[in-house]
């Protein structure tokens, strides 16, 4: 039973029968339908249900899914107690965070993360590709899809936590192969290579991943979770000379605004460890960047990437490009624990990152993830920003030969070889 956009009380309870057209609730027929008193009735996107002057469906729903009060179920068709106490309620919902919170105490939550590549490549050879070719009339002698395809289709025309893109991608596959076959002297069965896939399906949609190219000052990849499932952002930092102060772009939601203030106040303390001036923080203003400035961002697990960026663009060290990294930070640099562990972790696997840290009371929640993904991502387990900064930060370079000018001569610091050069000026 779909529950999205129902705004009316009466879907649920039914109308009166002094109403004319009445019926009773969709509860009630949908019992009627099962034609037994312990079915299972699933409520679709119940994440949907709206509120307007005809009231409040989902206060409605609190009596029919409460197992302490839908023993005697109220339908205003019905007018007698109704028992539901026998029938299996499966909610589905996209968002928890939409449901009223009384309606989501009645709920048992069961958060089912997205698949991972394997899984899909799985899903498309057994049900998707077999599926597509009965709806257009295809065999398996007419049209073949190889694997190195199903994985360039995921990585390059999907960004999805299921399969639905696929599906679609597959059936936009398979419409265009009757045209193919009707050309003269094409032969059966067209087989797809991922090089064809432009062909069928035009460029590249999506860029698989955005991990950095290189090892940079300033930048680092964090994970979130998004609609899609996980998936990785970069977080930039950069040090400007002049009237100290904190810059935030990129739609930054009020959770981690507040996490980029906690990340600079323990920055300002802390970065003259790792190589940052005394003075570093009264000279400079500090500009934090999270890149897609049109998509509003928001949560809990920015704190340790904004430290880190902060700290590399006091001290100038370079982070390590395939690290990725989630978790809170507070005033004493202690790391929390944060949530959506699979679905970062499965998009730092995806992105090819080799090196996740994870907040240390995170790991009990590693065993929910595919021994082949922590197989190819090592974990590091922290409790601190140092520990943190000790696995993301490079090496500091060498320090270059500086010079300071003097009157008349360009004096090398003590130390440095070589002849000091004399100022044209002073000749």
């Amino acid at each position: 039973m779909s529950l999205g956009g129902i705004h009316d009380e009466a879907e649920i309870r039914g109308h009166r029968r002094t109403y004319i057209g009445a019926l009773p609730g969709r509860i009630i027929q949908s019992m009627r339908t099962a034609g037994t008193r312990n079915a299972v009735i699933m409520l679709d996107e119940i994440d949907k249900v709206g509120i307007d002057f005809r009231g409040d469906p989902s206060a409605a729903l609190l009596e029919v899914l409460d197992p302490e009060q839908n023993w005697e179920f109220s339908d205003h068709y019905l007018e007698v107690p109704y028992d539901l106490s026998p029938v299996l309620f499966i909610t589905t919902a996209n968002i928890a965070e939409t449901i009223s919170p009384p309606l989501r105490d009645r709920m048992e939550i069961i958060r089912i993360t997205g698949y991972t590549e394997q899984e899909k490549v799985q899903i498309a050879e057994r049900h998707l590709i077999p599926r597509q070719l009965e709806q257009h009339s295809l065999d398996g002698g007419e049209l073949q899809i190889s694997r190195e395809a199903l994985v360039a289709m995921l990585h390059g025309y999907t960004r999805e936590a299921g399969v639905r893109q696929l599906d679609r991608t597959i059936a936009e596959v398979a419409r265009k192969i009757p045209r193919k076959l009707a050309a003269p002297g094409a032969t059966a069965p067209v087989v797809v290579q991922a090089d064809d896939l432009r062909d069928f399906l035009g460029p590249q949609r999506f860029d698989y991943g955005e991990a950095q190219e290189r090892d940079e000052v300033g930048a680092v990849t964090g994970v979130v979770v998004s609609e899609v499932g996980g998936d990785i952002v970069t977080v930039e930092a950069l040090a400007i000379a002049g009237k100290p102060d904190l810059v935030l772009t990129g739609q930054l939601g009020n959770v981690m605004e507040e996490s980029a203030r906690a990340a600079l106040s323990w920055a300002r303390v802390h970065a003259i460890e790792y190589g940052a001036p005394k003075d570093f923080f009264e000279e400079h203003s500090i500009h934090v960047h999270v890149p897609a400035g049109a998509i509003p961002k928001d949560g809990p697990s920015a704190g340790v990437t904004m430290t880190t960026a902060m700290v590399s663009a006091a001290a100038s060290r370079q982070v390590r490009r395939d690290l990725a990294m989630t978790g809170e930070v507070t005033l004493r640099g202690r790391v929390l624990p944060i949530g959506g562990v699979k679905d970062k972790l499965l998009a730092a696997h995806r992105a090819g990152l080799k090196t996740f840290i994870l907040p240390a009371k995170n790991v009990r929640d590693l065993h929910e993830i595919d021994q082949e993904i922590l197989d190819a991502i090592k974990v590091i387990p922290v409790e601190s920003v140092n520990e943190v900064l000790d696995a993301a930060l490079m090496e500091a370079e060498a320090p270059k030969r500086r010079e300071r000018r003097g009157a008349g001569f360009m004096l090398p610091i003590p130390g440095t070889e070589g002849p000091s050069p004399i100022n044209a000026s002073s000749r």
